[in-house]
C-alpha cells in the first residue's frame, strides 16, 4: 500500500512538474515539446527500473523466507542432537568426578577424626 500511495505521489508530482514548465518556460513550443516529450521518456525508463527492482527485492524476501522456513528446524534439531551428544559425553567425567569429591570428602573426616584423636592423646599425656 505505501509504494503505491509514493507511486501516485510521485505521479503528481512530476505532472505538476510538467505543467510548471511549460507555463514558465522561456523556450520555443517546439523544443519544449521534444524537452518534455525526453524528460517523459526517462521518467518511464526510471518508473519501469523502480517496478523491476521492487518485483527483485519482493522475490528475494519470498526466497529468504522460503530458506528460514526449511533450514531453522534443521538448525534447531542439529543444536538439540549436539547438546544430548555433549551431556552424554560428560556423564561418565561427571560421575567419576562426584566419586573423587565423596573420596575426598571421606579422606578429610579421616584426617580430622585422626586430629580429634592426636589432640585428645597429646592433653591426656
Amino acid at each position: 500500500m505505501k509504494a503505491k500511495t509514493f507511486l501516485t505521489g510521485l505521479s503528481i508530482g512530476v505532472f505538476a512538474g510538467i505543467a510548471t514548465a511549460i507555463v514558465t518556460a522561456p523556450q520555443p513550443g517546439q523544443q519544449l515539446r521534444s524537452t518534455i516529450a525526453r524528460n517523459a521518456a526517462i521518467f518511464k525508463h526510471q518508473l519501469a527500473d523502480i517496478k523491476n527492482e521492487t518485483t527483485n527485492v519482493k522475490q528475494s524476501i519470498t526466497a529468504f523466507t522460503g530458506e528460514a522456513k526449511n533450514n531453522i528446524p534443521k538448525i534447531i534439531n542439529e543444536m538439540k542432537d549436539t547438546i544430548t551428544n555433549f551431556k552424554n559425553d560428560i556423564e561418565p567425567e561427571t560421575a567419576k568426578l562426584k566419586q573423587e569429591i565423596e573420596n575426598l570428602q571421606n579422606s578429610i573426616g579421616e584426617i580430622e577424626k585422626n586430629l580429634s584423636q592426636n589432640r585428645k592423646e597429646e592433653s591426656n599425656n
